[in-house]
């Protein structure tokens, strides 16, 4: 009854929220179109409170619809609905990542573009860095980029802020749905580290902080003006992090903790440095003050590290798919071995758009990335000596595998067959013939961090009845 009283009153506080949005932005629309100097304080002291409140309200927005999944989780727990909420928050919540993730990265790739490809030369006036012509959807477009700022500062400016904090937000949100809530299945496996689902929470969340930390001294020390130096340093760092996970979470686990430690760098790097430079600028601009050109290049450096993080990151998000590389027996060296050569991939990319010609940058990222597929491989099994019949498979499957992977799941955890993947009859375990042999013969990774205790020797029953045909006798 609690929770259907605080659910109440949580849409009541979310319709009140959209209510005051939608009378912030008339009245912002209103001091927009008021003919009044820019140099009136008043004026801009309104505006900046009116942005202020938007912003409160927008985050307020954000909390209290989180309060409302938490409330509809509450009332569910315990219940058949429960594996059903589970699911359609995952969806829900992995589409907005990927959709915020897509207008970040892609707005990283365009402005790292624009940066590398401008004209800085032929035409071009005192106060500008430079332009560029360009064709898209029909249209020529015509770009002019300021040394510091224009004379006057435009009336409509176009902040990229959002799509970064709405990404990591979003994907900060699906580590608890995926991994937090369900810490002891998905998070923990006890073969690696014995902790408890709270130590594993409180470990991951807290490495995101020192990650930015150390990252942000580094970027302030002498070495952050040290190109070749400063990249070494920071790569063994991430080295250093990805082995630590691997150690102390499931390997899947580890992989998507590497990837949320990149991506709260890169929304840090917005939030603390390159937003808050943009708005000094701003205000200078608008005050008739000095600029400081240095906050630009801050800005600019971390928007570029940024730009390199965003491949590894892309490759974390689909990792979990390919178990060949979080199931090797080296989950770090792999994902050390990945970050290293699609980060290549990216700085090749960009030379080529600056227009200069690497004959080393490509191949060696190529051959990196090579590398961690060889030691990815799996190694030859051992000959099957007898020929296995299915009913010894079918008791491997049913004592193993049906506890999650069942139309009735018997599993806490799933209530549901994960990823609708069921072996209720012999001709559902045929048909997966070959997931199992990758999933459970060759990485391992099946079942989830070994939950049901199979034996290595009736992983090796499955292999050899695979190999053998995959009977039914």
């Amino acid at each position: 009854m609690g929770a259907v009283i605080l659910l109440s009153l949580l849409f009541i506080i979310l319709i009140m929220l959209i209510v005051m949005t939608y009378y912030l932005r008339s009245v912002k629309l209103q001091q927009d179109n008021m003919e009044v100097p820019t140099e009136n304080s008043q004026t801009e002291k309104s505006k900046e409170n009116v942005l202020s409140s938007q912003t409160f309200i927008y985050t307020a927005i954000v909390l209290t619809s989180v309060g409302i999944i938490v409330s509809f989780y509450m009332m569910v727990r315990g219940t058949i609905w429960e594996g059903h909420l589970m699911e359609w928050l995952n969806i829900v919540v992995r589409l907005m990542h990927i959709t915020f993730g897509i207008a970040w990265i892609g707005a990283s790739f365009y402005f790292v573009f624009l940066e590398n490809a401008l004209n800085r030369t032929s035409g071009v006036r005192e106060e500008l860095a430079g332009n560029l012509w360009a064709v898209h959807g029909g249209g020529f477009y015509y770009l002019e980029k300021y040394k510091v700022a224009p004379q006057a500062i435009p009336k409509h400016l176009h902040w990229f802020k959002y799509e970064a904090y709405f990404t990591w937000l979003s994907g900060f949100c699906l580590l608890f749905v995926v991994y937090y809530f369900n810490a002891s299945a998905l998070l923990i496996d006890k073969n690696i580290l014995d902790i408890t689902p709270l130590q594993g929470v409180g470990i991951g969340i807290g490495s995101f902080v020192v990650c930015w930390i150390l990252y942000d001294i580094l970027c302030k020390s002498a070495l952050g003006k040290k190109g070749i130096w400063f990249t070494l340093t920071g790569f063994l760092i991430a080295v250093g992090f990805a082995y630590f996970y691997s150690h102390v979470f499931s390997a899947r686990a580890a992989y998507i903790h590497f990837g949320a430690m990149l991506g709260s760098i890169m929304v840090a790097n917005v939030f603390f440095v390159i937003i808050p430079s943009q708005k000094a600028m701003v205000k200078a601009a608008r005050d008739g003050n000095p600029l400081n050109p240095q906050l630009g290049k801050n800005a600019g450096l971390r928007s570029l590290h940024n730009n390199y993080f965003t491949l590894p990151v892309l490759f974390v998000m689909i990792s979990n798919h390919f178990p060949s590389t979080f199931g090797n027996e080296y989950p770090w060296l792999i994902l050390a071995l990945i970050t290293l050569g699609t980060a290549g991939v990216k700085h090749y990319l960009n030379l080529k758009e600056k227009g200069q010609l690497s004959v080393w940058v490509m191949p060696v990222s190529i051959v990196i990335l090579l590398a961690a597929a060889f030691i990815s491989a799996p190694e030859k099994p051992g000959a099957c000596k007898s020929e296995v019949s299915f009913a010894e498979v079918n008791a491997i499957v049913q004592q193993r595998c049906v506890s999650c992977h069942s139309s009735k799941p018997t599993d806490e955890v799933y209530t549901a067959a994960p990823n609708g993947v069921m072996y209720d009859t012999p001709d559902e375990i045929v048909k997966k013939k070959d997931m199992i042999m990758q999933r459970v013969v060759v990485t391992k990774t099946m079942p989830q961090n070994n939950k049901t205790n199979i034996t290595q020797k009736e992983r090796d029953l499955m292999r050899c009845w695979i190999e053998q045909g995959a009977s039914l006798k």
